[in-house]
């Protein structure tokens, strides 16, 4: 059953459940953050309205920058800027920023420890026909490595409003990951989100047999599969780690304890993601069988985000065919 203490939305599981894209989320948090505090700047690479930035310009154009089609120099202005006191947000494509740019990320922002906050849009496969090129499936992987940064994957677009705002009251570098897509809305506005805060969503009335630990905009479909599993008299446990950097270690362990078996779900290379991580934290303290549901050492491709989580094995069907993988190799 949902957790009633994450106050979802009762719609989860309806055919009619309200679908905004999560960087919608992005875009009404920075106008809020920006609204209090007159120290916030966005910047962008050419893509304003794309990445719902455009809503921060239009209240405020006084501080906002279009930095044109110029990764590197998004990155480089906005350490300056956060040098002379200034937030700054800068926004694009996550396959440009932090994927052209992250030399720069690392070294002008992070090295400094520079406050700035880093918005990758359109990551993970869902960004459909712009294929491969623009499918950021790797930038888990190389944010969460770097010092300093905080890495934050919300599920849904209020979600994201919330996490906009706790990154801009945060000091220090902040990636926060969001996706292109219409996404189904999960949490309400009563659902607590503190950074490097796990929480329990689905629990079964029993003991949990697996847990499911998800990521972003496919924790919808992990909470599908929970349910189904549940009716077949799988009990399970789904954890939402909308902070993948720093690692809510307490709560990972706590579900590895009482399950036993864990299956990891991320629209995201299974190689170097929240998978790892998450593996990473449980080799050191409670090792128990894990199966990862990403992608699995491919590229992206051109097609429609339905047709492409189901061809990389990353819908409801293929978690559930996981969590039976992973209760063979528990048992």
């Amino acid at each position: 059953m949902l957790n009633p203490d994450a106050k979802l939305n009762p719609k989860i599981f309806d055919n009619d459940v309200e679908m905004i894209p999560i960087r919608q989320g992005y875009g009404e948090g920075l106008l809020e953050a920006g609204e209090r505090d007159e120290r916030i700047v966005a910047l962008c690479a050419d893509l304003t309205e794309s990445t719902r930035t455009q809503l921060f310009a239009e209240k405020f154009p006084n501080r906002f920058v279009e930095i044109g089609v110029a990764e590197q120099n998004l990155a480089t202005v906005a350490s300056g800027m956060a040098a002379m006191g200034k937030i700054p947000f800068i926004a694009s494509y996550a396959m440009f920023s932090p994927g052209r740019n992250w030399e720069q990320i690392r070294t002008t922002i992070c090295y400094n420890d520079r406050n700035v906050k880093i918005i990758g849009s359109h990551a993970g496969v869902s960004v459909g026909p712009d294929g491969g090129t623009h499918q950021a499936i790797e930038d888990i992987a190389i944010t969460r490595v770097i010092p300093n940064i905080i890495v934050l994957s919300p599920c849904d677009a209020i979600e994201a409003r919330k996490a906009t705002i706790a990154a801009a009251e945060h000091e220090g570098p902040v990636y926060l990951r969001l996706t292109r897509e219409e996404t189904s809305v999960i949490t309400t506005e009563k659902t607590p989100f503190e950074i490097g805060k796990a929480q329990t969503l689905f629990s079964s009335e029993y003991n949990a047999d697996v847990g499911i630990i998800a990521t972003g905009a496919l924790l919808h479909s992990a909470l599908k599969a929970a349910a189904e599993l549940d009716k077949k008299g799988i009990a399970v446990k789904v954890l939402n780690l909308s902070t993948i950097k720093p690692l809510d270690e307490d709560q990972i362990i706590l579900l590895a304890q009482e399950a036993g078996a864990i299956v990891t779900v991320e629209e995201h290379q299974i190689y170097g993601g929240m998978g790892s991580a998450i593996s990473e934290c449980l080799s050191k303290y409670f090792p128990v069988p894990i199966e990862f549901v990403g992608v699995d050492d491919m590229f992206g491709q051109s097609g429609s985000p339905t047709e492409l989580l189901k061809h990389y094995k990353m819908d409801t069907p293929s978690i559930i065919e996981a969590v039976t993988r992973v209760l063979k190799r528990k048992h």
